[in-house]
C-alpha cells in the first residue's frame, strides 16, 4: 500500500487548482497577468498558462461551491485592496480544513489510498482519539451489517416497501447525527438486496430515533434495523425466547412513546413491532449492541421462518 498524506493532496492537487481558478477569476475582473502573478506569487508565464486553460485541475474541487465562494471572496479582496496575502491564506486554510473533513480532499485521498475508504480521513486528519475511534467503529459495524443482510438468503422477502436501514450509535449519542446508517436504505431489486451507499452519520431518521429511545433505557443497545412485520418473524422470535413488544405505528412522538414502553417493560426487548396504519407499512425492529449484532440476530430469526407462512400483519 502506498503511503500518502493529505498534505500531499493539498500541495499536488488543491493548490494548483486554486491558483488556476483564482487566476481566471482575477482575469475576468480585469487585472493584468503581472498583477495576478504578484498576488499568487508565481511567474507571469504561469498565469498565462492558467488563464489559457492549459493547466489541469481537480474537478472535484472545482465543482464544490465552497471553493468558488472562497475564490470570489479572495478576488473581491484583492481587487478592492481590502485583503492581503496573509488574509487570503487564512481563507484557503479554512477551506482546506473543510475539504479534509469528509470533503473532496478526503475523497481524493481515499482514491489514492483505498485502505482509507469509509473512514472519512478521520485517521489521518483528526488522529486516533477515543471519539474518532468510536465513530469509525460505528461506521464499520453498519458496513458489516449491510453486507451480511445483502448476502443473506431470502432476505429480500422481508425488506419493507420503505426499505431497510441498519444503524449503530456512538456511545452517549444524543441525536440522529450520532447514529451511523445507510443513505437511501437497503432496497430490493428482484430477489437481490442493494446497498446504495457507504455508511454515514445522520443518514437515518426512524432507525436512529428507535436506537436513541432504546439507549435511554439501556445505553448498551446501540444497534438496530427494520424489517417487514410478518407472522413467521414474530413466531420465530417467540420460539427463540424473545418476547416481542408491540407499539403504535404512528410517527408523532414515537421516540417518547417508545421510551415509555421500554421503561414499562424495564428493559429493551430485542424485537419490537407495529402492525402499520394508513400510509405506514408494518415494521419490526431488531436490536443489538451494534448493527452487526442486530443483523446476525435478524438473520437467525429469518432463517427460522423457513416453512412458516410469512404473511404481513
Amino acid at each position: 500500500m502506498t503511503l500518502r498524506f493529505p498534505s500531499e493532496i493539498v500541495v499536488e492537487r488543491f493548490l494548483p487548482t486554486v491558483r488556476v481558478v483564482l487566476a481566471a477569476e482575477l482575469d475576468d475582473r480585469g487585472l493584468t497577468q503581472q498583477e495576478i502573478a504578484d498576488h499568487l506569487g508565481v511567474s507571469q508565464a504561469a498565469v498565462s498558462q492558467y488563464v489559457s486553460g492549459d493547466t489541469a485541475v481537480e474537478e472535484r474541487f472545482v465543482e464544490d461551491e465552497r471553493l468558488q465562494t472562497t475564490v470570489e471572496t479572495i478576488a473581491d479582496g484583492f481587487v478592492s485592496g481590502s485583503m492581503d496575502g496573509y488574509e487570503a491564506l487564512g481563507e484557503l486554510l479554512a477551506l482546506i480544513r473543510e475539504f479534509e473533513d469528509r470533503g473532496p480532499i478526503c475523497a481524493v485521498h481515499e482514491e489514492e489510498m483505498p485502505a482509507l475508504e469509509g473512514i472519512g480521513c478521520d485517521l489521518c486528519v483528526r488522529g486516533s482519539d477515543d471519539a474518532v475511534a468510536a465513530e469509525r467503529a460505528a461506521l464499520a459495524a453498519v458496513r458489516r451489517a449491510s453486507r451480511r443482510l445483502a448476502n443473506a438468503r431470502g432476505i429480500a422477502a422481508h425488506i419493507p416497501n420503505v426499505g431497510t436501514n441498519v444503524g449503530t450509535a456512538v456511545p452517549g449519542a444524543t441525536d440522529e447525527t450520532d447514529v451511523a446508517a445507510v443513505p437511501g436504505r437497503l432496497q430490493t431489486v428482484g430477489s437481490r438486496v442493494i446497498v446504495p451507499a457507504d455508511s454515514e452519520f445522520g443518514a437515518s431518521q426512524r432507525v436512529a430515533e428507535t436506537i436513541l429511545a432504546a439507549m435511554s433505557t439501556d445505553p448498551d443497545v446501540r444497534g438496530a434495523l427494520n424489517l417487514a412485520t410478518s407472522d413467521g418473524l414474530l413466531v420465530a422470535a417467540r420460539e427463540q425466547g424473545y418476547d416481542p413488544l408491540q407499539f403504535e405505528a404512528g410517527y408523532e412522538n414515537r421516540g417518547r412513546r417508545l421510551r415509555e414502553r421500554f421503561d414499562e417493560r424495564g428493559e429493551v426487548p430485542r424485537v419490537i413491532y407495529h402492525e402499520g396504519t394508513f400510509g405506514i407499512p408494518p415494521v419490526t425492529y431488531v436490536f443489538g449492541e451494534t448493527a452487526t449484532e442486530a443483523a446476525e440476530r435478524a438473520i437467525e430469526l429469518l432463517e427460522a421462518t423457513s416453512g412458516t407462512e410469512n404473511g404481513s400483519q
